[in-house]
């Protein structure tokens, strides 16, 4: 038995003495294996698509050098809409690139060019068409 009040570890430990308490010895838990294919039925499926970097607008994924957003008609192959660019690294491009371009949101010819691909929930459950029906959908199992 210890002579101090309280057991806490704190000011009054003496150079890395610590008291061995008994603990029951607990087994290591494992990890959780996975599994091969969907969780539940009622999972949601994941799709990839590509985004305008101005107006969020899901575009065509081939982008040719004349392309533009049909929602707000920006460029489409701009630094922003590549995948390797990057504002923290040297020209703001992953890929080793000999000149800076300064205009990241204009029409460029960059041949290393690759569209940013964005993955995202399909939750396309269609819209109700009635506000009963809607309040009937909600409690439905």
């Amino acid at each position: 038995m210890s002579d101090r009040k309280y057991r806490q570890r704190g000011y009054m430990d003496h150079g890395g003495q610590q008291e061995q308490r008994s603990r029951p010895q607990t087994k290591p838990q494992a990890k959780p294996q996975e599994r091969e294919g969907p969780r539940s039925p009622k999972m949601m499926a994941f799709g990839q698509k590509v985004k305008c970097a101005a107006c969020g607008a899901t575009v065509q994924a081939n982008i040719a050098i004349d392309s533009s957003c049909p929602k707000c008609n920006a460029d489409l192959h701009t630094c922003r809409q590549c995948t390797s660019f990057d504002p923290g690294a040297h020209f703001e491009c992953r890929k080793p690139i000999t000149a800076k371009i300064a205009n990241k949101g204009a029409r460029n010819d960059c041949e290393l060019f690759a569209a940013r691909t964005v993955v995202e929930r399909e939750t396309s459950s269609g819209k109700p068409t009635d506000a009963k029906q809607a309040f009937a959908n909600l409690f439905k199992k």
